[in-house]
């Protein structure tokens, strides 16, 4: 994985700082740390309807000392932005030849020789949707890391991380475990997801 803006020592410490103070007046409270055995995880990122997530989950890593990395459309990794967005632990995704996506994630989460939370939005869109992708099920799965469910709860104010999966390799009831424990979040503009049971 390529150094981020989470493994720079000054900029990690003076912006963590600036992310308790923005995060603690703005009204938001920060829950939960990150357990041990997460070292190395899948991290949902849910619910995911708004362009204001990026900035928020970054605020709140930085707030619970994560080693995060993200995946973005790649559009958004072009000139002159580009390298900036990897500086923030950005991997660029192109959609359009995503077919190895999940091999290719698996296999840099097992050679990282660190801390890396692979931060997947389960919707994988800000679109009005109602089903969940499943590519970070099997990235987890593969990896053989844990699924750790992390949430943002904009009407609440609270964000932070919630409990650990470890993938069975039963989607079905591994998927109503991640649903039923999101169902009572609600992102920034709630009416963009509608969760399917």
């Amino acid at each position: 994985m390529h150094r981020t803006i989470f493994g720079t020592p000054i900029v990690n410490a003076v912006l963590r700082n600036f992310s308790v103070l923005f995060l603690r007046l703005s009204g938001w409270k920060i829950e939960g740390h990150l357990p041990p055995e997460a070292s190395k995880c899948v991290f949902i990122a849910a619910p995911h309807t708004s362009n204001w997530d990026l900035p928020f989950t970054l605020m709140v890593a930085f707030a619970l000392r994560l080693n995060i990395y993200w995946m973005g459309k790649a559009s958004i990794f072009r000139f002159p932005f580009g390298g900036v967005m990897r500086w923030l632990g950005g991997i660029a995704v192109n959609r359009e030849q995503s077919n190895n996506l999940v091999a290719a994630s698996a296999q840099a989460l097992i050679a990282a020789d660190g801390p890396v939370q692979l931060v997947i939005p389960p919707e994988g869109t800000r679109s009005k949707t109602r089903y969940w992708k499943t590519g970070f099920y099997y990235i987890a799965l593969e990896a053989n890391v844990p699924i750790l469910m992390a949430y943002m709860d904009y009407s609440r104010k609270i964000s932070g991380i919630g409990p650990l999966l470890t993938p069975t390799g039963n989607i079905e009831n591994d998927m109503q475990i991640v649903k039923d424990f999101y169902a009572p979040f609600k992102g920034k503009n709630a009416d963009q997801f509608e969760p399917s049971h």
